[in-house]
């Protein structure tokens, strides 16, 4: 007669709460997963050089069918973002090109916008929250940085979208390891990203003109004094109340 197999032997089932842990890293790791192909595979699919090639067809298939073009623009470039996939850049001067600077911009916006929070989402639901309270609790000068950007939250949310110091990938990765609410994420995200994109939607909008000579963009625009100056003014503006939390806590 056989006899029960002695408890050291059985394999321990796994804790509920660690399959939870799992299932819910399950998106953050496929979009860095898809990040990390998408730049192998995908950086000669999706550059200036493709968007020049089908300029043709794309704006055939824009004046046949508009709301399906539009819908489909809008998909598109939520996926790239959201997947982070090279081709942010392409996509917002397709935005301009196709639909002009006005609704292109509102366009472009929108889908940058959603595209980040779907990457926020991910990346709290992941790890943003555990890693958050592991900083808060941690103390010495994780704990203090972390309670300095709290403390500050909208002027560094909005300053990080206005001065793209930090790549836009990691500007959606970094509020979910502070414990960024969704609605401080979201408008933070959508206005501070209005003005360059407004920028680069112009751009796209006088390609035409660029195809026709056979020359790519002039991105030396965002330099200029009568766009660079606005900006900086948005983002002393951001600045301003974090400057006068240190001015009073000096006083």
């Amino acid at each position: 007669m056989q006899g029960k197999p002695a408890q050291s032997d059985v394999d321990p089932a796994p804790a509920p709460g660690a399959e939870r842990t799992w299932l819910r890293r399950l998106p953050i790791l496929a979009i860095l997963s898809t990040a990390v192909l998408g730049a192998v595979l995908l950086r000669d699919q999706l550059d200036f050089d493709a968007l020049a090639r089908h300029q043709a067809d794309l704006l055939g298939f824009r004046d046949a069918h508009y709301l399906v073009t539009v819908l489909g623009f809008i998909l598109v470039y939520v996926a790239i973002v959201g997947l982070s996939l090279p081709g942010a850049t392409v996509a917002t001067l397709a935005g301009g090109y196709l639909f002009g600077v006005f609704p292109g911009v509102f366009y472009n916006v929108a889908s940058a916008g959603t595209g980040a929070i779907v990457v926020f989402m991910a990346a709290r639901a992941g790890f943003g929250t555990a890693l958050s309270d592991r900083m808060a609790k941690g103390g010495g000068a994780v704990a203090r940085l972390r309670a300095g950007l709290v403390r500050n939250e909208w002027s560094v949310l909005f300053l990080m979208r206005l001065l793209p110091v930090i790549p836009f990938f990691l500007a959606n990765l970094l509020p979910a390891a502070i414990g960024t609410s969704l609605w401080r994420f979201a408008v933070t995200t959508f206005l501070g990203i209005f003005p360059a994109t407004l920028v680069f939607t112009a751009v796209g909008a006088g390609l035409g003109e660029v195809f026709a000579r056979g020359e790519r963009p002039d991105f030396g625009l965002l330099l200029e004094p009568q766009i660079m100056i606005p900006i900086l003014g948005l983002a002393l503006i951001a600045a301003l109340p974090m400057v006068l939390k240190a001015v009073r806590k000096e006083a």
